[in-house]
């Protein structure tokens, strides 16, 4: 059977969301009294707007008669339309008996075709292949399956637009719900909400749990007092909303550890203007590899990325934070709207379980600081970071060995508060990654740095750095892996911008493969 497409491409790809699309979506959650997320909001659009154009398409089509199908009888005159030939029009203008010794009895009839074409169809045969055409566009392959793979994304923004732009709808964990439809849930009720947190003392709690403390009315749907007390509790500044996709969780503020309610010190990073033109293919391949938050780095397909080994700058070490690079995002738990997650972080080795802080906003993961103590981790050290067996769980492992006194670049700060770098003997439990790996023996020494190190220029940071660790090698030059990981002792850098000051200043002499030293050391 052939017959023309109801709907083209073009027509998902262009559709506009209309004022009455809005209200027939409106109108269906007002029905179901049930939240819904904006993909399955789309499923019934897209399915409601094939049944509209399915029956506009059929009414035009009939518009200039009765469908033809062999089995049926004809009259002279009669107005028909042929679905098998695209759904053209005919006029029958002659009728005959037809003869064929093999077949039953039947009748020829003549149909004009229009334009002096002239087509023999035969009538009155009860078996035949064409009486099984669907006489109707509902049955001509249309899949809303289909449409919402191809083109069901750009429809979901399309929605969340028009949505968004409408005050009579709120959203709370990804669902829509009308606003006229909320429960009242007022301050008494909220008062218990906040008991009940506090009495689990931090821990995140799901609504349902909340919602056995907070007598809200009986015999309403679930799920509209689940999200009445949802959306209340979100509009309440004491309430902060910490679970991952596709699951809502609780938590009070004023409960969450410091550094999830602000960044800490060590990660705050003061931009710092540089051409990006400056960075060399050498360079952004390096970028990429360093895995840092701050860096402007296409994240690879989430389906690529199984598990990755971060070596720890100084300024995530000392806050007890992993970098949400854009390479290690894709292992950590997301959500539709929440800028803080809470996650289990689980020990590869030990299977010990750990409560950790995804804080997208500003793109690391709190909850590690005594982990790293326990591991002995060093600046450099290697974290393997991989997803976890359980939904929310995300299993970090520190690759772990028995101590041992190895020759590593070690920070000494002078008591003038100048810091100089040796190659001392230290105990190492860890593998490192031997550019970035340095011992700090006094943090307590180089954390004073941080108080007063953002006085000295950068241009003046990078060259005093280089002076320094150049007198480790015979060469007296320094990788710029290494200058990224020594630069981040006293001051949180990513490494677009030393890259390209390395790269642009006359100071500076790149001697391949991404060595430099000072010009006045040559």
């Amino acid at each position: 059977m052939v017959s023309d497409p109801l709907i083209s491409t073009d027509y998902w790809t262009d559709l506009q969301i209309t004022q009455q699309d809005v209200e027939f979506l409106h109108n269906h959650l007002f029905e179901h009294e049930t939240p819904l997320t904006v993909r399955e909001l789309v499923t019934v659009f897209v399915n409601e707007r094939i049944r509209v154009e399915r029956l506009t398409t059929q009414q035009r089509r009939e518009a200039g008669g009765k469908p033809y199908f062999p089995r049926e009888s004809y009259q002279v005159g009669d107005d028909l339309v042929f679905p098998a030939l695209n759904w053209k029009h005919g006029k029958v203008t002659a009728v005959r008996a037809g003869t064929n010794p093999e077949i039953e009895s039947f009748d020829v009839l003549t149909v004009d075709l229009g334009n002096g074409a002239e087509r023999l169809f035969a009538a009155g045969l009860a078996n035949h292949s064409l009486n099984e055409q669907s006489a109707t566009a509902e049955e001509e392959g249309f899949n809303a399956e289909e449409i919402l793979h191809a083109h069901g994304n750009s429809l979901e923004r399309k929605v969340e637009a028009a949505f968004r732009a409408d005050d009579e709808l709120v959203r709370i964990a990804g669902r829509w719900f009308p606003r006229a439809l909320l429960l009242d849930v007022n301050v008494g009720h909220l008062n218990l909400a906040e008991a009940v947190l506090d009495m689990a003392g931090g821990e995140p709690l799901p609504t349902a749990a909340l919602l056995k403390d907070v007598a809200l009315p009986e015999g309403v749907n679930p799920k509209l007092a689940e999200f009445s007390l949802n959306f209340a509790l979100q509009e309440d500044t004491r309430f902060d909303e910490v679970g991952p996709a596709g699951e809502v969780l609780w938590c009070l503020r004023r409960l969450e550890p410091a550094e999830v309610r602000e960044v800490p010190l060590y990660l705050r990073y003061s931009p710092i203007e540089y051409d990006r033109a400056a960075l060399t293919p050498q360079m952004l391949d390096l970028e990429a590899q360093l895995d840092d938050e701050l860096s402007e780095v296409e994240a690879p397909s989430s389906a690529e990325v199984k598990e990755a080994t971060v070596a720890l700058i100084y300024p995530h070490l000392q806050a007890g934070t992993l970098p949400l690079s854009a390479r290690v995002r894709s292992l950590f738990p997301t959500a539709y709207e929440s800028p803080r997650v809470r996650v289990t972080l689980v020990d590869g080795r030990t299977k010990q379980k750990m409560p950790g802080w995804v804080v997208r906003e500003y793109g690391y993961v709190f909850g590690l600081r005594e982990w790293y103590k326990t591991n002995e981790l060093m600046a450099g050290s290697l974290v393997r970071i991989r997803r976890g067996e359980q939904p929310g769980e995300v299993i970090v492992e520190a690759k772990t060995y028995r101590s041992t006194k190895d020759w590593v670049r070690t920070v000494i700060v002078g008591a003038d508060g100048g810091m100089v770098f040796a190659l001392l003997k230290q105990p190492v439990s860890a593998e490192f990654n031997d550019r970035m790996a340095f011992a700090i023996p006094s943090m307590e020494a180089v954390d004073q740095l941080w108080l007063q190190d953002h006085r000295r220029p950068f241009e003046k940071l990078v060259a005093d750095m280089i002076r320094e660790m150049s007198k480790l090698t015979p060469q007296g030059h320094v990788h710029a892996q290494e200058l990224y990981s020594a630069v981040n002792i006293v001051r949180r850098v990513p490494p677009a911008p030393l890259f390209a000051l390395l790269g642009s200043r006359p100071e500076f002499t790149h001697i391949g493969d991404l060595y430099f030293r000072l010009s006045e050391l040559e």
